[in-house]
C-alpha cells in the first residue's frame, strides 16, 4: 500500500524503518536512517507520510508538530507544511517528502541512493 509519493523515484531504494505500531494514530515520530532524520506521521485515517524531520525554517522537530487534516504545524514557530508533498503552506521553506509503504506491519521509506 503506497501512501505518499513526491520524492523522485530514479536512483532510489526502499528502506525498512520500523513497525507502524511505533507511531500512535494522529501523531508523528522521528526515525534516523544513516545521517538522515525523518518525521513519519500516521493519520487517524491510516494514511502514512514522511517528511524531513527538521523544519527548514529553524530546525524545529516536525514529528512533534500538531497534525490537522493533511498538514503539520512546526511546534517552534507555527510554519505549516503539506504532509503529502512537503510544500510550505506559508509560501516559503519547503521540505522534502518521501514515499512510504506499509508491508506486513513494517514501515518502508523510499530514499535516494546517496542517503
Amino acid at each position: 500500500m503506497l501512501f505518499a509519493n513526491s520524492f523522485p523515484a530514479e536512483n532510489a531504494s526502499w528502506v525498512a524503518v520500523g513497525a507502524v505500531e511505533q507511531i500512535a494514530p494522529g501523531q508523528g515520530r522521528c526515525f534516523r536512517i544513516g545521517a538522515l532524520q525523518l518525521a513519519i506521521f500516521r493519520l487517524r485515517s491510516g494514511e502514512i507520510y514522511a517528511l524531513d524531520a527538521a523544519c527548514p525554517h529553524r530546525g524545529g522537530p516536525l514529528a512533534d508538530g500538531l497534525i490537522g487534516g493533511h498538514t503539520v504545524i512546526c511546534p517552534l514557530h507555527g510554519y505549516r507544511f503539506s504532509l503529502s508533498d512537503g510544500r510550505s503552506l506559508d509560501g516559503e521553506f519547503n521540505t522534502n517528502s518521501y514515499p512510504v509503504e506499509v508491508r506486513d506491519g513494517g514501515l518502508y521509506v523510499k530514499l535516494p541512493e546517496s542517503t
